[in-house]
């Protein structure tokens, strides 16, 4: 499958391209490029001519204390205000390329070819950069797009097991929060983790228009694609209390289950609920598969988990902000007011979900 389409920013409209071997147009643009890629595909630039500079795809890349390298080694080679900056890579090397193109030189054009599942479906879209300072994850970031999205569906061939579930985690997410009649969408395209190319290709354009809806209507985060943050407050604690040993869309997932499992605490969603019940079964199926999920989720300390979820930055002084499913499918945005009974509540649906998972 080949597609392309286009997505309007207040910067000027974007365009996302679904297209087998589109990996290699990278360099054939020729011009004034710098290739900013993971350290797994630097052989693949190298003696080609253009700059190219690695990082390791780690969470300690998209710290605020690394970014000066980054700055650093761009202008050593000789990166201008003309120079458009090509990343090659996930998420990580996403965050950091779209924050450094939105300040070097106060802004330089850059494209992007996304290389897991997880930003085929999700983040190669929105134009947002998350970066971690210190402890806090994800505290800063811009909204910087980038020019062209270019995704090579046979990238997928060479990612693991829980590379594939959780991008499938975070395209489930995207079309539930969407709608119930676009997740029965997803759920007709039969996803699943062994899926080849041609199926994931179908995955991926059907999770990024549905992502595209929420970011022509809300692009800077002040209401409608809040709800894209459903797993998120629960998912970024448990990276955080796991030392990032489970990947951001794997504890997404988990966040996911917690986060309804808080929703049936407080009579929003009874157990057995049609559309939702029908999203976490899909869910729990596609974890169940991660192999060794269970001594990961042990591990997670309980102290750990409420002291990342109180830090998370969607939070207000007063309250806890979650997005948590419906009854009748999707989900919707609830702040919590502080006090022992609400942390009560989060310590009960990170408990349910560690029941689960836990081995």
């Amino acid at each position: 499958m080949s597609a392309s389409f286009e997505i309007r920013a207040a910067s000027g409209t974007y365009t996302a391209r679904i297209q087998p071997g589109s990996l290699e147009q990278v360099v054939e643009r020729g011009g004034d490029i710098v290739i900013l890629c993971d350290a797994y595909f630097a052989d693949r630039f190298e003696g080609r001519g253009v700059p190219v500079i690695s990082l390791p795809a780690l969470e300690t890349t998209k710290s605020l204390d690394e970014i000066p390298r980054v700055i650093a080694a761009l202008r050593e080679a000789g990166a201008s205000r003309r120079t458009r900056l090509i990343a090659v890579g996930g998420g990580i090397v996403q965050d950091v390329a779209g924050f450094v193109a939105s300040v070097y030189m106060r802004g330089v054009k850059w494209d992007y070819a996304p290389t897991t599942l997880l930003a085929m479906v999700d983040s190669c879209i929105g134009g947002k950069s998350s970066i971690n300072v210190g402890p806090y994850k994800n505290l800063v970031g811009t909204f910087h797009p980038p020019q062209t999205i270019l995704i090579d569906p046979g990238l997928c061939e060479t990612l693991s097991a829980d590379q594939r579930i959780a991008g499938l985690c975070e395209a489930a997410k995207i079309c539930f929060a969407r709608s119930p009649e676009t997740f029965e969408a997803y759920l007709a395209l039969e996803p699943v983790v062994a899926a080849g190319p041609e199926a994931l290709s179908e995955v991926i354009g059907l999770s990024l228009a549905s992502k595209k809806w929420f970011l022509e209507i809300d692009e800077f985060d002040q209401a409608e694609r809040l709800l894209l943050n459903y797993g998120h407050t629960f998912g970024h604690a448990i990276e955080s209390a796991s030392d990032f040993r489970l990947s951001h869309g794997i504890a997404v997932g988990l966040g996911m289950m917690a986060a309804g499992a808080m929703s049936r605490s407080l009579g929003r969603v009874a157990v057995g609920d049609g559309p939702t019940a029908r999203f976490e079964a899909h869910i729990d199926g596609l974890l169940l598969q991660m192999p060794e999920l269970g001594p990961l989720v042990a591990d997670l300390s309980s102290d750990r988990l409420i002291a990342a979820f109180r830090s998370d930055k969607k939070h207000t002084a007063d309250t806890f902000a979650v997005v948590l499913p419906l009854a009748a499918g999707g989900v919707e945005r609830v702040d919590l007011g502080r006090g022992p009974e609400t942390e009560a509540l989060i310590q009960t649906a990170f408990d349910q979900m560690k029941a689960r998972y836990a081995a």
